[in-house]
């Protein structure tokens, strides 16, 4: 198979490609713009294979786009580009509906008009997979309750909103025009090479680093966490054999408050990089917490059984061996850490943590 992957250059999507690259024999297209968040070192590992491609292309160009299809030829799509960051998008809205719903929407056109150019059996083996989030549903009241595949949605943030929007134009150009696409939405995934504006890399660098450890609010939000590698190999799994039309939410079955993670990455850390910053007791001492962002959403929980039963998906990592794994990750890569602290990047961070 000939796969063209879109944001292949950022944190789940390079660890599909590594994951496609590494354990199958089929060809990847990286498709990347190359913001911020997008960093080709995160794919030093399969850089050189004959089997791996980058292109350097903003998804919302339409024109670039349908000359990687027509050079590529690929039997699959996986459409990972998307702006990420609820806080970002929170400050400013306007990437996340430009890259979320016009990207999305112009990679649904390009897909469609090479498509519809195939022959029948092609027609009917190409897929054209959309990751999604959770956060399309907003936020659950109940202790018990969880995120069904038919749980409507309600986002609460600009980024959930364009998520959501994307999501429907997906199932919408299925709908009108056949396009055989299939859906994912995923809980909150952690893991190596994890750009550190995201809670549990933040973390961890700033306790290195014996700088402030923020926690929004009391800290009591709780989120499902999902290991990438984890989460890479679901997705390989819907792109190759789920069924067209369906969605799958994925997550690791591991639910956890947001101080309780904060404080178990300082438990990690006090044994795994005993040598703190001068003057420093206890990382937990840098816990520092900060106002609560606006629409917070408290909960996050997803019901995988259906991608268990269906395809046979269980995550490998428990929440435990994960983080363990994740602390000992950016202990050993500092050199990948300074290279994506760019100097853009510390200064959001400091006006937003502020």
């Amino acid at each position: 198979m000939n796969i063209l992957v879109t944001g292949g250059a950022g944190f789940i999507g390079s660890a599909v490609v590594r994951h496609i690259i590494q354990n199958t024999t089929h060809n990847v297209l990286n498709v990347d713009k190359l913001t911020y968040a997008g960093n080709l070192e995160s794919l030093a590992s399969v850089a050189d294979n004959e089997r791996y491609q980058f292109s350097q292309t903003d998804i919302c160009n339409r024109e670039q786009l349908d000359q990687l299809f027509q050079e590529f030829k690929p039997h699959a799509v996986m459409h990972l580009a998307a702006e990420s960051h609820v806080d970002r998008s929170i400050t400013g809205s306007k990437d996340f509906i430009e890259t979320n719903i016009i990207g999305t929407y112009q990679l649904l056109e390009a897909a469609r008009q090479y498509w519809g150019g195939l022959d029948s059996t092609a027609q009917n083996t190409f897929r054209f997979h959309h990751i999604s989030t959770d956060e399309v549903y907003g936020d659950l009241e109940g202790t018990d309750d969880l995120f069904l595949e038919t749980t409507p949605y309600a986002p609460s943030s600009p980024y959930s909103a364009s998520k959501a929007s994307s999501d429907h134009l997906v199932r919408a150009w299925h709908r009108t025009y056949g396009l055989p696409v299939v859906i994912t939405n995923c809980s909150n995934n952690y893991g190596p090479y994890h750009f550190p504006e995201k809670l549990i890399p933040l973390i961890i660098l700033n306790a290195l680093a014996g700088k402030p450890l923020p926690v929004y609010g009391n800290g009591e939000q709780i989120r499902d966490w999902l290991y990438v590698e984890d989460h890479a190999r679901a997705l390989y799994k819907v792109v190759t054999e789920a069924e067209v039309g369906e969605t799958y939410n994925i997550g690791g079955h591991n639910e956890q408050k947001n101080i309780d993670v904060v404080k178990e990455i300082c438990k990690l850390l006090e044994e795994l990089a005993p040598n703190k910053p001068e003057g420093l007791n206890q990382y937990q001492d840098l816990i520092t917490y900060v106002k609560d962002r606006p629409g917070h959403d408290l909960r996050y929980a997803i019901d995988a059984g259906k991608i268990e039963r269906d395809l046979g998906w269980t995550p490998n990592e428990s929440f435990e061996t994960g983080l363990r794994k994740t602390v000992q990750w950016y202990l050993e890569n500092t050199q990948w850490v300074e290279h994506v602290q760019s100097g853009a990047y510390q200064n959001w961070l400091q006006t937003q943590y502020k």
